[in-house]
């Protein structure tokens, strides 16, 4: 299979990028080969695109599907697996980001809660005690809000997110014309 070079272009991005997401460079680039390519690919196909060898096509694949981002489909008559994206670049976008915030957020904030508990016995400072606070206030917001926008409709937040500093905007506005404000502009 013979990749355009804008496509192995991307493929090769989104391998470096697998890391930061939480998986490794050829997981990356497979989801990405699979992303951009119009039909379904078998293992050899993935495997010869990105000159890797069956087994660590079989392990990302693994991956891929742990995370929902790649489904199986067959094909009448042929026993090889093909894989597709899991749904559209919002779905795979939203559950690449629920995953990190499973393996990244849900920890530390469990982390907190412990610490805050902890706090009262221990001879935690106050100063201490009101940044962990605040940290665990913040990443509980941050949750509530996550949680929110999981639950929205792709078109709903795109809307959102074009409304951008519009929103911003819209707050000090609103500040200022409120009356009995101290920190009103």
């Amino acid at each position: 299979m013979k990749l355009t070079p804008q496509v192995e272009d991307c493929v090769v991005h989104f391998g470096e990028m697998g890391s930061r997401w939480g998986f490794n460079r050829t997981v990356g680039q497979m989801l990405a080969l699979i992303v951009f390519t119009e039909h379904a690919l078998n293992a050899d196909q993935i495997a010869e695109a990105l000159g890797v060898s069956r087994g660590n096509v079989s392990m990302a694949t693994k991956e891929l599907q742990s995370w929902q981002l790649i489904r199986t489909q067959r094909k009448p008559g042929d026993r090889k697996d093909y894989y597709v994206p899991n749904g559209s670049l919002w779905q795979l976008a939203q559950r690449v980001m629920a995953e990190r915030k499973k393996r990244e957020v849900d920890p530390t904030l469990s982390m907190l809660r412990g610490a805050l508990m902890d706090a009262d016995q221990n001879d935690t400072s106050e100063h201490a005690q009101q940044r962990l606070q605040e940290m665990h206030d913040l990443l509980e917001l941050f949750c509530h809000w996550f949680d929110d926008m999981q639950t929205m409709r792709p078109e709903h937040l795109q809307s959102l997110m074009k409304l951008g500093t519009g929103v911003g905007k819209l707050l000090q506005f609103s500040d200022r014309i409120r009356p009995g404000r101290e920190d009103a502009s």
